[in-house]
């Protein structure tokens, strides 16, 4: 019988399957027990994960562990139950089904304010499916089955008890929002909250952590992005303002603390992922080498996704697969630190999760406006502090604002709007210029690329003389992966007319976009290549484009990296823009570049790339006269191309094609007639 698992749902949406009327009695009462055993197993491992309604989950685990005994006790008399205890067993499932993900809800790290702010709604779910238990229960028959007077008597009182429990929101609970609200409040008329106040409410909450807090800031975020019904954006807006200035204000660590946090955070979840090492392969599960959706760790301290453990397990497997140690148990516990360390890694390089890719792609035009003024408030509050660090901080502080800078601006763009407004640019650019510490220049790198999407960000980098470090940067950047983001402003820049010609106008800078083109890693050279197409909208920066030896390494590279087609077709576009020229159809004329350019037009699945191909062939034969046709003829494969993309291709592409194939008739009629040499089939069927 299958379950709804986290990554199958929105948040505090509580889906349930109907177990099938058909169901053998011994089926039901085994998935019943393993549903009683999974909500026991949060009781005994997530009950300090609890930072709102700890009451009601308290008694919710409590009927679970109740339900559990009542169960294995009943699992011999399966073939002896009524009708009426098979129904009362199936709304059971049902019940229980839904508060399983209720309670993973209210346990999971990163929702904890999310939670309280909802606290009225969670009470009546609690509520509503306790008293569903005892509904389910009274639907069974004990007296016609041999169970123990002291079970019978526990699962009445259970039962009489689930049927009268009352509900609320606890009084620390109910206080706790108030607070928040009335700091929502503050916000929204430009007041800043008292610090001790907010971080009482905080340790209530559990949210003790800069990583603590910033797993409530990516969340919120993701809820935004999701959320379609604009009922609840205020609120959530709201709330992420207020961890967004937390996380700035009361978590002023640096970046050595908030590796010790983190480790310690790893040590007590007993994981085997160190700080130190940390990177994409210490979050991939060890089973199936993905990054995990919902990471478990079994009794060895070893942690697996869920799915894959699972199967493994399933497959009669009793054994830890890294270790080999035999499991002591089949627990599979929930492990929150690195599923909050997969968010923040995803969300640091614009990962989707399984679930954000399977269920939609990110809007960012939901970010542009916040839909509260407590969030506006709280948001540039916190940019203000921001920028403070970066200016006048030490280098440790400065390298953390600059890392909370990159991790605000990656996909919020109200976020990056602020950061500009407040003065983020000049004082990011002071770091990259005056820095040694490749920690610190990749941080503020990252986050001048995340502005640099703006156009007000573009603007400041340009106004303040941005280019010539960014383009140090990209030349001689400690990091591989500094360079490319380097690389990647150059692009964003260059949407200015301005730009471009400043950009050409830096000796080095061409150059070193070449060389990346060259060298680099394939993200470096796809921003590379990119770069150079929309620096070739100056037509000043042809030549020196062409002197960089830009079309050799093309060629090079559509032979090495033919197989990366989203390269390949990025590179045929250079060549087609080059190409339009003169002085570019003889430099192409010169390489290799002609022939890779016929296995593209022939072999490219990309519409894209097909066209550039048609379009660089029709600008050579124009610009290259008899040479081009001469070099041409002994390329066979041409003309059946050709003739595929008149009825295969875009309309664009189909309509380039006839033009040149009608300019190809007319060169041969003119040099040949009356034969042709092309050795086409098809004469003059256009």
């Amino acid at each position: 019988m299958t379950h709804y698992t986290f990554s199958d749902r929105r948040f505090l949406s509580f889906p349930a399957i109907n177990p099938c009327s058909a169901v053998s009695p011994a089926a039901l009462l085994a998935d019943l027990s393993t549903l009683a055993a999974d909500i026991d197993v949060i009781g005994r491992r997530q009950t300090g994960n609890f930072g709102t309604h700890r009451r009601a989950a308290r008694e919710a685990l409590r009927y679970a562990t109740i339900i559990l005994a009542f169960l294995d006790d009943l699992r011999p008399f399966s073939t002896a139950l009524t009708r009426s205890a098979v129904l009362g067993l199936s709304d059971l499932h049902v019940t229980l089904q839904k508060l399983r993900l209720l309670l993973a809800d209210c346990a999971r790290g990163g929702a904890r304010l999310w939670i309280l702010l909802n606290a009225n709604r969670i009470a009546g779910e609690f509520r509503v499916l306790l008293r569903s238990v005892s509904i389910a229960l009274e639907f069974i028959p004990l007296d016609s089955v041999d169970l123990s007077a002291e079970i019978k008597d526990l699962v009445r009182l259970l039962a009489g008890q689930a049927r009268r429990v009352e509900v609320g929101v606890e009084r620390v609970d109910e206080l706790a929002g108030r607070s928040v609200r009335s700091m929502l409040k503050q916000f929204q008329s430009g007041e800043s909250p008292d610090p001790n106040d907010l971080r009482r409410v905080l340790n209530h909450l559990k949210i003790t952590s800069w990583i603590d807090c910033f797993a409530e800031v990516a969340f919120l975020e993701e809820e935004i992005f999701a959320e379609e019904r604009n009922g609840e954006a205020a609120l959530l807006w709201s709330s992420m303002g207020l961890m967004v200035y937390s996380l700035v204000v009361l978590f002023d660590k640096t970046a050595n603390s908030k590796s010790r946090k983190i480790e310690e955070c790893f040590r007590r979840q007993e994981s085997s992922v160190t700080v130190e090492k940390l990177n994409a392969d210490d979050l991939r599960c060890p089973i199936s080498l993905e990054l995990m959706k919902d990471p478990v760790t079994v009794s060895t301290g070893q942690t697996y996704d869920r799915s894959s453990i699972l199967r493994w397990l399933k497959s009669g497997n009793q054994t830890c697969p890294v270790t080999g140690e035999v499991l002591a148990s089949a627990d599979l516990i929930p492990n929150s630190i690195i599923r909050q360390l997969i968010s923040l890694y995803c969300h640091e390089n614009g990962i989707l999760t399984a679930q954000q890719g399977k269920a939609r792609k990110r809007d960012l035009s939901k970010t542009l406006s916040p839909a509260s003024p407590a969030a506006v408030g709280a948001i540039r509050m916190a940019t203000t502090v921001l920028v403070g660090k970066l200016a006048t901080g030490e280098s440790e502080k400065k390298n953390m604002a600059s890392y909370e800078i990159r991790i605000l601006s990656k996909s919020n763009v109200f976020n990056r709007i602020c950061l500009v407004e407040a003065g983020a640019v000049r004082w990011l650019l002071s770091v990259l210029s005056s820095s040694s510490d490749p920690t610190l220049q990749d941080n503020a790198i990252a986050a001048l690329l995340n502005l640099s999407k703006h156009h007000s960000g573009r603007t400041d980098i340009f106004e303040a003389g941005g280019l010539p470090p960014v383009v140090q940067v990209m030349r001689f950047g400690h990091k591989v992966e500094s360079q490319k983001n380097a690389a990647a402003i150059l692009f964003y820049l260059s949407a200015m007319e301005a730009c471009r010609e400043a950009i050409g106008e830096i000796p080095e800078a061409i150059p070193s976009l070449v060389q990346l083109l060259k060298n680099g890693t394939y993200r470096a050279k796809k921003n590379a290549i990119v770069t150079i197409y929309s620096l070739l909208l100056f037509s000043g920066n042809q030549a020196k484009i062409l002197a960089a030896d830009t079309v050799a390494v093309i060629a090079d590279l559509l032979e090495s990296e033919e197989d990366e087609e989203d390269l390949v077709t990025d590179c045929v576009g250079v060549i087609a823009k080059i190409a339009e020229r003169p002085d570019g159809t003889n430099e192409i004329l010169k390489s290799c570049v002609l022939s890779h350019l016929v296995h593209v037009l022939r072999s490219s699945s990309s519409s894209s790339g097909r066209e550039y191909c048609v379009s660089a062939l029709l600008s050579i034969c124009k610009n290259g006269g008899d040479k081009a046709m001469s070099l041409l003829e002994k390329m066979p494969l041409l003309m059946p191309s050709l003739y595929s993309l008149l009825s295969d291709g875009s309309r664009q592409a189909s309509k380039k094609a006839r033009s040149l194939l009608n300019y190809i008739h007319q060169f041969n009629d003119q040099r040949y007639s009356p034969v042709l040499a092309f050795h086409d089939p098809i004469v003059h069927a256009l």
